[in-house]
């Protein structure tokens, strides 16, 4: 039996996307968020930690900080690139393995893959599952996420929440998950739920 076997680690660390979106597909502009929703930002905290945390330079640099409680690993292709506190990869493949490393030392079940949207696009073929946050707003931007594929994933949760103290709207929470090949057929018709 392995180490990480033995710690208890999942036998399957699942590939999560985390992102806030715009009704217009916005998640960011200027290398920042485009609105504030600090209940959100308190869920996010919930969900990814404990969790790896892959995201792309421009992500890091507009968090300011690594994230606390998480391995924070930043793709750059930049060589000269380096940051207090953070692992840096050249690559999503070479993030993807550290992560990987870690979950497994960690025991974590998941991989946070947190942005931006090259970071996104590139994990969108090989994620488990997508926690996204629907803001009901159209703010401008000029980064947004990449498009899902209705007949690929299938909506599992939803859950409205109102506008707390700090938040500039309500939101909703979805959850998606890759649909298996045999479940594309059955689950067709509830994946296009997805607003």
């Amino acid at each position: 039996m392995t180490d990480a076997l033995a710690a208890g680690a999942p036998a399957r660390i699942a590939l999560v996307m985390v992102a806030a979106v715009g009704e217009n597909g916005v998640i960011g502009t200027g290398n920042r968020m485009p609105w504030k929703l600090r209940s959100e930002q308190q869920h996010f905290r919930a969900l990814t930690m404990g969790k790896p945390l892959v995201m792309g330079r421009k992500t890091f640099e507009s968090l300011r900080r690594p994230l606390d409680g998480r391995t924070n690993i930043v793709v750059s292709r930049d060589p000269a690139f380096a940051a207090r506190g953070v692992i840096v990869a050249r690559d999503v493949a070479a993030a993807l393995a550290v992560a990987r490393g870690d979950a497994l030392r960690r025991g974590a079940d998941a991989i946070m893959i947190i942005g931006g949207a090259d970071i996104f696009a590139q994990a969108m073929p090989i994620a488990d599952r997508i926690e996204l946050t629907l803001v009901p707003l159209r703010p401008e931007g000029e980064t947004r996420f990449p498009s899902i594929d209705r007949a690929t994933w299938l909506e599992v949760a939803r859950s409205e929440r109102g506008a707390g103290p700090g938040d500039d709207s309500g939101f909703t929470l979805v959850s998606l998950r890759r649909q298996s090949s045999d479940a594309a057929t059955e689950g067709h018709a509830a994946s296009r739920t997805v607003a």
